[in-house]
């Protein structure tokens, strides 16, 4: 799944149609699509996960959910879920989910919560984890109300990085802790971003799918933890867990 950074280097690269008008529109996805056509884009956005397409009176949320890709003046082999075309060139989006949001943006979205916003509230993160207490930490990283664009990479990067359990609790941590976990959360999502750029992320990932601990070197544990069963990766030696 395409996380939050992903997000924005795809709204960068997107960035050329930026008050473009919408001339051919294409794809197999189920909504009203004949909408767009003549649209003049307002603003290409991201929130989280989310790839936001700002039009006049409405706009268009992409998710790229698990498998989803994009493509930018090319096209692959496979049918598009939604291909817009403008003057001399073209966005297409794959199995993704499409929605309309007839709402204005700043009204659905909160950007204080997006961990690569220039919005972001690092004390609004931690007085939101406070009122979980309860919360394992693994699944309080991926909870997109707190951490919007932060995902199963991220997850496991930021606990090995900071030295706690995936099970621990978010009551049980100590303040200091509680700063690092929210401060690294967003932190890490930029390295994610300035690697993903320089295409050498999986050269950097310390914890994520990896076998062995490379600060005590024995074997990771794998597993899938919490409510939101995504996978682990951690050290039972140098990763604490509280709680």
């Amino acid at each position: 799944m395409p996380e939050g950074p992903s997000i924005v280097i795809l709204k960068e690269e997107a960035a050329a149609f930026a008050g473009r008008k919408i001339l051919r529109v294409e794809g197999n996805t189920k909504i009203e699509k004949e909408r767009l056509l003549n649209q003049r884009v307002v603003a290409l956005r991201s929130w989280g996960k989310h790839f936001l397409i700002e039009l006049p009176k409405f706009s268009v949320r992409i998710h790229l959910l698990m498998f989803g890709s994009y493509r930018i003046n090319e096209r692959k082999e496979a049918p598009p879920r939604l291909s817009l075309g403008f003057t001399n060139g073209e966005l297409n989006f794959y199995t993704c989910s499409v929605r309309f949001i007839e709402e204005p943006l700043d009204e659905v979205y909160d950007w204080r919560g997006d961990v690569m916003s220039n919005e972001w509230d690092a004390a609004l993160a931690r007085k939101r984890l406070r009122a979980q207490p309860g919360m394992l930490v693994c699944d309080a990283l991926l909870y997109q109300d707190i951490f919007a664009g932060v995902g199963n990479i991220i997850k496991n990067e930021v606990l090995f990085r900071i030295r706690v359990h995936p099970l621990s609790t978010i009551g049980a941590l100590p303040a200091a802790k509680l700063r690092e976990l929210v401060a690294q959360a967003r932190q890490y999502s930029f390295d994610f971003y300035e690697w993903k750029k320089a295409f050498v992320l999986k050269k950097h990932w310390l914890a994520h799918t990896k076998r062995t601990c490379p600060r005590c070197d024995i074997p990771f544990v794998k597993a899938h933890l919490g409510r939101t069963n995504r996978r682990s990766f951690f050290c039972e030696n140098c990763q604490m867990r509280y709680g």
